[in-house]
């Protein structure tokens, strides 16, 4: 992800959350700032990575985190106001704005801003954190260390931080020599198993060499030209919608799918109602999404930012029948986990993780800049289902927002919370500066499955 990063490519996710102000507003109207960055430092020792920053080692320059001397939680927990009573325009304005700034390298790399005057006693926090810190999954832990299940406004006493000083050179060459006897001993350990157990490691290798032969198949097939495939700025526009979850589900049943396969459907509809808006020529158009997949095995570690693979699929913008569309897309989503595709590119990962190679790792980087094997980024994460508090005020919704890529002038992610699937939309300001008409045609794309499905 820090390689993804460039001048108009600002590798953050980020996200809106909106409260009810309740206890939280001080005695003259406005937020309590004082007692809500107390408490959000207090929350850091469970997130370490919050109060460290990037260094690079000496020789290979690999990025590495450590902990910040002069850390000052008053630099990342900001505050803004709208004019009384702010509307929910304004605050995607906003939004945008802030995610359009790049966060500080020399800092940790994440800002929670504050934003009050919203009408009828609301109050948001926009946040932003860079993807290498974190991902959907591992957001949504973020998310529920900062907050609550409770209402319960009490602030718990933090450990006291003592910041390591950094390694010195010494440290980093017999670090280095420890690594590589790490290497070592791993690579004839995989080697000991793979000679005890010989007919699942052939099956295994056969497993992953014919999902990487599917990755880069789909990776060198070209892409669709469009509109939104176009070389993006700086500057960002955020907007969200926000569905119905027991609608969806219900869409689910009755379809005979997953809820991933709905919304990848609804994103297709809304993709094709934009791209006709557009007079874009639909017929046999090869618009790909990359669909991230999370592939952890165990329980949350939020010591590990990323765990993620990816799909590549199809989406079926030409077909006119959202019952048909849905059809296409769960004959793709089921192929793919029945080959396991995603352990293409997470096989590239991990041995680009073992063997220690940025040099890897930034030949792959590029050779995706240049082939562009995706239009779309679509993510999909399973929230939060109970209610979440901070310090007692209620959490109303929660939409999310990735980056944009290297010519990809769009992106959506969806993110269920409570009753609700919240999906957010990035775009930027030149390349879809009708952002909110790709917003409402979300909402035309779920009428229009809904309608399909009751026939």
């Amino acid at each position: 992800m820090l390689m993804f990063e460039g001048t108009d490519t600002h590798v953050h996710v980020s996200a809106t959350a909106i409260f009810e102000a309740g206890s939280l507003l001080a005695p003259g109207g406005g937020l309590d700032m004082e007692r809500i960055c107390t408490y959000v430092a207090s929350r850091l020792h469970l997130v370490p990575h919050y109060r460290q920053l990037l260094a690079y080692t000496p020789i290979q320059r690999h990025p590495i985190w450590v902990d910040d001397e002069r850390f000052d939680v008053s630099y990342h927990v900001r505050h803004a106001a709208l004019p009384q009573p702010g509307t929910e325009a304004q605050l995607k304005q906003l939004a945008g704005e802030i995610a359009s700034q790049a966060l500080d390298k020399a800092r940790p790399l994440w800002e929670l801003w504050f934003v009050e005057g919203l009408a009828e006693d609301r109050f948001a926090i926009l946040a932003k954190i860079h993807h290498c810190m974190v991902d959907g999954v591992s957001g949504v832990g973020v998310l529920q260390t900062l907050l609550s299940p409770t209402p319960d406004a009490t602030i718990e006493p933090a450990p006291r931080f003592r910041p390591r000083p950094a390694p010195e050179l010494v440290d980093f060459l017999s670090d280095g020599v420890a690594e590589g006897a790490r290497v070592t001993s791993s690579l004839v350990r995989t080697v000991g198993d793979s000679l005890l157990r010989p007919l699942e490691t052939a099956e295994g290798l056969l497993d992953t060499a014919n999902a990487g032969l599917q990755t880069l198949r789909s990776g060198f097939t070209p892409t669709a030209d469009t509109p939104l495939n176009q070389p993006i700025g700086r500057q960002r526009r955020l907007d969200w919608r926000s569905l119905d979850l027991a609608e969806i589900r219900d869409l689910r049943k009755r379809l005979d799918g997953s809820v991933n396969d709905v919304v990848l459907t609804i994103v297709a509809g809304a993709v094709r109602q934009f791209l006709k808006q557009r007079r874009v020529k639909l017929k046999g158009l090869n618009f790909r999404v990359v669909v991230p997949v999370d592939t952890r095995s165990g329980p949350l570690d939020m010591s590990v930012s990323n765990q993620v693979a990816a799909w590549f699929l199809s989406m079926p913008v030409g077909e006119r029948n959202p019952r048909r569309r849905f059809t296409r897309i769960r004959e793709q989503t089921r192929e793919l986990k029945r080959t396991n595709a995603a352990r293409g590119i997470e096989s590239f990962l991990r041995f680009a993780d073992w063997s220690g190679s940025t040099r890897l790792t930034f030949w792959g980087v590029n050779l995706a800049s240049v082939v562009r094997p995706y239009n779309l980024i679509v993510t999909n994460v399973h929230g939060p289902p109970v209610r979440l508090y901070l310090l007692g005020a209620p959490l109303i919704e929660f939409a999310p927002h990735l980056p944009l890529f290297e010519n990809q002038g769009l992106a959506v992610a969806a993110l269920s919370y409570l009753d609700r699937v919240s999906i957010g939309v990035s775009g930027d300001r030149d390349v879809v500066p009708d952002l909110d008409a790709f917003a409402a045609a979300i909402d035309y794309s779920f009428d229009e499955l809904r309608a399909a499905a009751q026939r």
